[in-house]
């Protein structure tokens, strides 16, 4: 008895390239392999060495496995026999956990008045703070009305400012530049955001009230 598919595994997939042609997204599995000889390797990685295919889809059948092509270039193939459905839904837990994982770098923007009030000024500088510890960049931008615009050295000056307020937190990645009636700059993170992002989830699994134990805990 042959195997025709792998377990609970659908046919191999395939998508239409550009010239209308089948290109196929699985590999061959049991007796979609059609080639004379193969590259045999083992469940736990041991070479078993150049089979017949005939003798390496038996062994398939014996171990209640399959027979997968793993490099299809290879002269001759090279097959492995595994689970083939668990081997697929452990690469696709895996693949879900590795884009849970994954960090997208994210551009947060503030925009500014070349004459802004101070008041507004600390606001929207305790946001670019809070956007540096979070490990996300800022756009940050300067935004000229009428005759401001002939005064470009005031939003030049306020970037600056803003610049050596926030070294703590951030360094200049792109340095002031106008843009139109706009003059921007743009601001990188000190920290990754995967260090931030871990060090938020500490805060929030530490027990509420710990504390640094104090001198008068030292001797107890």
């Amino acid at each position: 008895m042959v195997p025709s598919l792998a377990r609970g595994v659908p046919a191999v997939g395939t998508r239409t390239n550009d010239q209308g042609g089948a290109i196929s997204v699985e590999p061959r599995i049991n007796d979609r392999i059609r080639v004379p000889e193969v590259r045999l390797v083992g469940p736990n990685g041991e070479q078993v060495g150049i089979v017949r295919i005939e003798d390496a889809l038996r062994l398939a059948v014996e171990a209640d496995l399959d027979l997968v092509e793993v490099a299809p270039n290879g002269k001759p193939p090279v097959c492995k026999l595994m689970d083939y459905g668990k081997f697929k839904y452990e690469s696709a837990v895996k693949a879900r956990e590795d884009r849970k994982k994954q960090v997208n770098t994210v551009i947060k923007e503030m925009k500014l008045r070349p004459k802004i009030d101070p008041h507004d000024y600390e606001t929207k500088k305790g946001h670019v703070v809070r956007f540096l510890k979070q490990g996300d960049k800022v756009k940050i931008t300067i935004m000229f009305r009428g005759r401001e615009q002939s005064r470009p050295e005031l939003g030049y000056r306020l970037l600056q400012r803003l610049a050596e307020e926030i070294t703590e937190y951030g360094v200049v990645e792109s340095a002031p530049k106008q843009d139109g009636r706009n003059m921007i700059m743009v601001v990188a993170p000190t920290k990754k955001k995967a260090d931030a992002r871990a060090e938020r989830e500490a805060a929030r699994q530490a027990p509420a009230g710990a504390a640094a134990p104090g001198p008068d805990d030292a001797g107890a």
